[in-house]
């Protein structure tokens, strides 16, 4: 409950209702993670059709957070729960409140903020280095640089998916109490340099991601 009233007060400074309905459709990709038509963290048919040169995959890029938001309703819609309902009531009354106190473009700022934040912004490199596969046979890949003091260790993901129930603060534990598991692994130096490789690089796009079939869902 701590963990969904802090993600509302993160969307009032967004201006976009999202950390309810992330949960739901994140869980997901935790249980089935790359199941088609049941992980909506995997990039759709028309985007991997779509999006296969550097002019379009820079578009993809900035428009991430709208991939981000539609995709779950168009490939896997759910009714929404009550605390969703409570999730936007909470984000559209504080925009009307903050447009009322220091004008529309301030809810505008806000917005045109989230947009770029997850789009192309160097924190946001985390959306596509966390699964896209730049190495072959690795699925899940971590980040250990300065920008994760910004990111609540977001980029300790490997250890994130072994234990998705430790928070964010104590994922380093994670890695220095059995670094066995990880040290073998390949990490990502940079999210920068991520964003870049994955424009730029004809060996990289939405299709770089391991997807199962939806049969394996029932084995």
């Amino acid at each position: 409950m701590f963990n969904e009233m802090l993600g509302m007060v993160a969307n009032c400074a967004q201006g976009m209702p999202s950390c309810i309905t992330f949960k739901k459709y994140h869980l997901e990709h935790h249980y089935y993670q790359g199941l088609e038509g049941t992980d909506t963290d995997i990039p759709s048919e028309l985007e991997g059709k779509l999006v296969t040169t550097i002019p379009r995959k820079l578009v993809w890029v900035l428009l991430q957070p709208f991939c981000y938001a539609f995709r779950p309703m168009l490939e896997c819609p759910k009714p929404m729960r009550p605390m969703e309902w409570i999730n936007l009531a909470v984000t559209v009354m504080f925009d009307l409140w903050f447009a009322y106190k220091f004008g529309l473009k301030a809810v505008v700022y806000n917005l045109l903020s989230l947009v770029l934040g997850m789009g192309l912004h160097p924190v946001a490199g985390h959306f596509i280095a966390e699964h896209y596969q730049f190495f072959k046979d690795q699925e899940t890949y971590s980040y250990y640089g300065i920008l994760n003091m910004l990111c609540f260790n977001v980029g300790y993901h490997n250890e994130h998916h072994d234990f998705p129930k430790i928070a964010g603060f104590n994922l380093p534990k994670v890695r220095e109490i059995a670094p066995e598991f990880y040290q073998d692994l390949y990490n990502h130096k940079s999210w920068v340099k991520v964003i870049y490789d994955y424009i730029t690089r004809t060996d990289i796009g939405p299709y770089s991601r391991i997807k199962r079939s939806a049969k394996s869902k029932s084995n």
